[in-house]
């Protein structure tokens, strides 16, 4: 029996409360991405230069989130709402990217992994993560539940 996969609370939602929440989700769905903030000066050319530009720009947490991002294997499970309140599943299949066009920047979704999202909104949602979110916030988290 295979182990289960992470699970992670992906609200999509810029630290910069001018961007667009509901245009960030419905931009990681249509482009089948999952992603968190952080614009850069420059596109970094690889990871580790994007977390020593993180570091320096936005600080250690800000760093210290893509990382743990990164680092989460393929087949994560991710979810996330749109603005209607419709719950998403996602399952990320592949590796951080950075993605400085200007759609992904002006919503801040810039660093972000390939995503498979439903269709539609899901309808079995699990407890644990309505509880995650209902306890809201902007950063990716992992969920847990015991």
């Amino acid at each position: 029996m295979g182990e289960q996969p992470s699970v992670l609370r992906a609200p999509m939602r810029s630290r910069d409360d001018t961007v667009d929440h509901a245009a960030a989700v419905r931009r990681a769905l249509a482009e089948g991405v999952c992603g968190i903030g952080g614009r850069l000066s420059r596109p970094p050319h690889d990871l580790a230069d994007a977390l020593a530009l993180l570091e320096e720009e936005h600080g250690p947490r800000f760093a210290a989130r893509l990382r743990r991002f990164a680092a989460e294997p393929d087949r994560t499970i991710a979810w996330t709402r749109d603005d209607r309140g419709g719950w998403w599943r996602g399952r990320l299949e592949g590796p951080w990217r950075h993605d400085d066009s200007p759609g992904a920047r002006a919503l801040d979704l810039v660093h972000v992994r390939p995503c498979t999202w439903g269709e539609v909104p899901d309808a079995d949602v699990p407890p644990a993560v309505r509880r995650s979110f209902a306890r809201g916030g902007r950063n990716l988290q992992r969920i847990h539940d015991d």
